[in-house]
């Protein structure tokens, strides 16, 4: 089995040989740039299987920008990214790096053994077999599970990566109560044994339901203390 490559975009020295050493001691292939304009090179060179970045970066392109760039050339739309930030981490913030496209946001400092999981539950999920051949359908909204297209009275509407999985759930489930901890697992591959963090999970609800508008994202009701569920 081929070695996973990780690419560490970060600036910070100190940091950069950190993440170097905690990821070569779990047997990733690690290579690292101190920007986007670098990093974007480096993913095409280097085959990347997961690119973990900093927020803040020296040039004229930050993570987010990097993030987006990724998810927009065909080339490299399939590659995870994990952002990282030790200063951006209100709800506005984390709508706009996950609304960028990316699998996870990191809070800084971050401890190698949190570094790890995070990492290995988002391949988890990029690695999960799915019903590729699934159709979903309800309220007028369809799913095309195999092309990860979603479509409502005829319209596309553009979903990231886990909203789309998010979604995908909900309609296999249709008016079930699926807890925060369900959800955390299938759709970002976190163990349930972990302390769960909501936060990454209430942004990625509430960014869908926007997307969806009314009244279809009124459909996606919260149950307190519980999780959501999809009525349908």
């Amino acid at each position: 089995m081929t070695t996973p490559c990780i690419l560490v975009v970060e600036d910070d020295s100190r940091l950069q040989k950190f993440f170097v050493k905690t990821l070569e001691g779990e047997n990733y292939r690690v290579v690292t740039a101190q920007s986007a304009e670098e990093a974007f090179v480096c993913v095409r060179e280097t085959h990347a299987n997961l690119v973990l970045s900093d927020v803040v970066l020296k040039g004229s392109k930050d993570g987010m920008a990097l993030c987006r760039e990724l998810r927009g050339r065909p080339e490299t739309s399939h590659v995870p990214v994990i952002l990282m930030s030790g200063h951006r981490m209100e709800e506005e913030d984390l709508v706009e790096g996950l609304g960028a496209g990316a699998d996870d946001y990191l809070l800084k400092p971050v401890s190698g053994k949190m570094l790890i999981a995070k990492i290995q539950s988002v391949f988890r999920r990029y690695k999960a077999p799915r019903d590729l051949a699934e159709t979903l359908k309800a309220q007028g909204l369809t799913l095309d599970v195999q092309s990860r297209v979603a479509m409502y009275r005829g319209q596309t509407i553009a979903l990231t990566r886990k909203e789309f999985d998010l979604l995908t759930v909900f309609l296999r489930q249709p008016g079930k109560v699926l807890t925060n901890d369900y959800l955390l697992e299938w759709v970002w591959g976190v163990d349930p044994n972990m302390e769960l963090d909501t936060r990454t999970l209430t942004v990625h609800v509430s960014s869908l339901r926007n997307k969806l508008g009314e009244p279809l994202g009124g459909r996606i009701a919260n149950v307190p203390r519980l999780g959501y569920r999809f009525e349908n």
